[in-house]
This record gives C-alpha cells, sequence and structure tokens, in this order.
C-alpha cells in the first residue's frame, strides 16, 4: 500500500482544501462496503491557508456575531469547521494536514480507533520535529503537541465518519504567532503558541518541506510501502465519487 499525498502549492484558499478533503472522503466512503469497487488508497492533502480562524464543535455556544466581526476586522476570515476541537488560527507559514484513511481497511490486519489515531499522528508530529531537532512532548489533558507544557506548536482536530478520517494537524513552521493573540487558543488559558522559527528552526524549504518529511513519517507509522506524490487532476470529482456505487 502507497500512500498518496497531495501538496498545494503557495497560499490556497481553505474552502479549496476544504472541497478537495470533501470530494476525497466521499470517494473513499463511496468504495466501502458494500460497494464492489475497490478501496480508495489513502490520501494526505497538505497545504498553508490564507489567514482564517476556524472553529470546531466543542466552541458551545458559538461566537457571537461581535466576536466574529472582531476577528475579521484582523483581515482574516471565519469559518465553523466539522473537525473535533477549539477555535484557531491557520494562515501562512503554517502546515495544514488533512489525512484522509479508513481506519479499519487501511492499517490491515488490526484497525484503530479515534484515540489511536489521534495518538499516532501526535507520534508523527513529534518524530517531524525531532528531525528537526525540536524535543516536545504531549500532554495528558491537553491534545496537540508541545515543545513545553506552556508552549504548544501543533494542534489537532479531527473529524470521523464510518471510520474515515477528515481534518487533522496543524503545525507551526514560520507563522507570525500575532494571530494568536486574537483567540484563546484551542480554549487554552494561560498557554502560549509557538513555532519552529521561534524555537530557533530555519527551515529553508519552509512549509512544503515539512509537510513532506510529515508524510513520509506518517507513512512508515501505518506500514505503508511509500509515498506517491499526486496532484488534484486524481482526485474524483463530486459526481465520480457519489456515483461510484457505494453506501455513503
Amino acid at each position: 500500500m502507497l500512500l498518496r499525498h497531495l501538496h498545494l502549492h503557495g497560499l490556497v484558499p481553505y474552502a479549496v482544501a476544504s472541497a478537495l478533503q470533501t470530494r476525497l472522503v466521499a470517494a473513499l466512503l463511496a468504495s466501502k462496503s458494500p460497494s464492489t469497487q475497490p478501496l480508495s488508497p489513502p490520501t494526505v492533502l497538505t497545504a498553508q491557508f490564507h489567514p482564517i480562524y476556524t472553529t470546531g464543535r466543542r466552541d458551545l455556544p458559538s461566537p457571537s456575531a461581535e466576536q466574529v466581526a472582531h476577528l475579521r476586522a484582523t483581515g482574516a476570515d471565519f469559518f465553523p469547521a466539522s473537525r473535533g476541537g477549539l477555535t484557531t488560527f491557520h494562515g501562512p507559514g503554517q502546515l495544514v494536514v488533512y489525512p484522509i484513511l479508513d481506519l479499519r481497511q487501511h492499517f490491515p490486519g488490526r484497525g484503530i480507533g479515534v484515540r489511536e489515531y489521534v495518538a499516532l499522528l501526535e507520534r508523527t508530529v513529534r518524530a517531524t520535529l525531532s528531525r528537526y531537532g525540536v524535543a516536545s512532548m504531549t500532554l495528558c489533558d491537553a491534545p496537540g503537541v508541545w515543545v513545553t507544557p506552556e508552549r504548544k506548536i501543533c494542534a489537532v482536530g479531527v473529524h470521523m465518519r464510518r471510520h474515515v478520517t477528515s481534518h487533522g494537524i496543524a503545525l507551526n513552521v514560520d507563522t507570525d504567532l500575532g494571530w494568536f493573540e486574537h483567540i484563546v487558543a484551542c480554549g487554552l488559558e494561560g498557554k502560549e503558541t509557538t513555532s519552529l522559527k521561534r524555537e530557533g528552526v530555519a527551515v529553508k524549504g519552509g512549509v512544503e518541506e515539512v509537510g513532506r518529511v510529515f508524510v513520509g513519517e506518517l507513512a512508515g507509522a501505518m506500514g505503508a510501502e511509500g509515498v506517491t506524490a499526486i496532484g488534484i487532476e486524481d482526485i474524483p470529482t463530486a459526481e465520480g465519487a457519489s456515483g461510484a456505487g457505494g453506501a455513503r
């Protein structure tokens, strides 16, 4: 099994990546039993977005109109996402990773549950950071990856439908951390956000390089044979995915 990697070059709108993610999820769901179609391969989408604040399913009550207007006044967009977690920021210099995997079928012989999957993502982030000489940790009471108990470098928020994953992680490479000053990132009062740059690491290849490292580490953690790059033209259209003959 090869892990497919779709990287969106440059800065892209959140809506573009979200639409591609939706198509990938739809194709995978449509290929699941009782479909007679071959199971869609595991795919990871990586990108960096134009500035945007997104909320998660734990944001209750939802942000008020005044709060949304305040965030948009910073020059960023705003969108309520279907992932787990709370409000966070995405933007230039941040690696966003959306793995679209079947936790039963893409992990042969065993399958994994959602908690094990989140732990797998966190271990993969830590392995990626270690490649750049950055020590990291996880905390039992706060998801994500931290460089100290006070400084968070990577957020984790996932969505699951019929064992198919979407959303994923957001790792700060050389993000302008000032964007996080307008929110309580992930609902964690008194904590700071950091980045590889703030930790003293200048990544020559930027977000794209870190994305390749992460996907390679993820492939190894999954037991995949390797990684193969794909383009947008390789992603099924919404019509093609819905017509694949499977339960949704």
